[in-house]
């Protein structure tokens, strides 16, 4: 009877190896980031996520971590279940330490089974997290930064109530390079707005005044704010023709913010061009 037994115990053995090892394959939805065009050996991908514009709190320093915004993707990798062995913690870390260093990147913090890491990519600031779990799964949360395209803009009446119930009135949409004074061209909507305003109120007469974050120097940042301010001026008289005494430019620097600076969402708040009523 023991011998039947192993016998037939060899034979399932035999009939187990001959089968084709199943291979889980990627969920058709989702590929690797083009920052990672390879994953570590005999791994799948469970599942993926990709937001236009989000934000994701990336762990800087041991009980601290920073909020960043912009184009965020997830992606989930777990290991085969045939795979004879799986890497470590460590090896999955380093394995992606490695790989942003090489394109020039820096490591920001680090410990077992959590990375984070960051690069410059033609120009694109990208921040990158590894968590990779005891088990051999792990998962990679990769953000580009950049500012959310705005794409409500006030309208002139809603404007106009908010200077008529208050005195003034924040405007976001008008955007400029970090440190730059240069409007950019995807703020001509919203400047058209301000004109739109001027010009069905032909009494009305406004201050222009610009806002920064906390970044950079006092009297730099009040110079920047001035020069923004000035640069939207100049934009509502030299090309919708709104009359110049009707406009006066004015920098506040990082004086008067309207929401906290310890983080990306309160800065770009208080990134801002605000009309106050003359």
């Amino acid at each position: 009877m023991k011998k039947r037994a192993a016998i037939l115990l060899g034979v399932m053995i035999l009939m187990a190896m001959a089968l084709p090892a199943i291979v889980q394959k990627d969920d058709s939805k989702c590929k690797d980031h083009p920052l990672f065009p390879t994953r570590m050996t005999d791994y799948w991908i469970h599942h993926c996520d990709q937001k236009q514009f989000d934000s994701y709190s990336f762990t800087v320093a041991k009980g601290k971590k920073e909020a960043v915004e912009g184009q965020l993707w997830r992606i989930s990798y777990y290991p085969q279940a045939s795979a004879v062995s799986k890497p470590s913690q460590l090896q999955i870390q380093r394995n992606y330490e490695n790989a942003v260093q090489k394109l020039g990147g820096t490591i920001v913090y680090s410990e077992k089974g959590l990375s984070t890491m960051k690069l410059v990519q033609e120009g694109k600031e990208i921040w990158v997290e590894v968590l990779a779990s005891f088990t051999g799964g792990y998962g990679l949360s990769i953000m580009q930064k950049q500012g959310m395209a705005q794409d409500i803009v006030a309208d002139a009446a809603a404007m106009a109530n908010d200077i008529n119930a208050t005195g003034h009135v924040a405007v976001y949409g008008i955007y400029f390079d970090s440190g730059k004074s240069l409007i950019k061209p995807e703020s001509a909507a919203a400047i058209a707005e301000i004109a739109k305003l001027l010009k069905g109120q032909p009494a009305l007469k406004l201050f222009v005044v610009g806002h920064t974050d906390n970044e950079g120097g006092v009297e730099s940042n009040i110079t920047l704010s001035q020069d923004r301010a000035e640069a939207v001026l100049k934009a509502l008289t030299g090309e919708h023709g709104i009359a110049p005494a009707r406009l006066r430019s004015y920098g506040c620097g990082q004086f008067s913010p309207v929401a906290s600076n310890d983080n990306d969402a309160g800065k770009a708040k208080n990134r801002r061009v605000e009309l106050v009523k003359q």
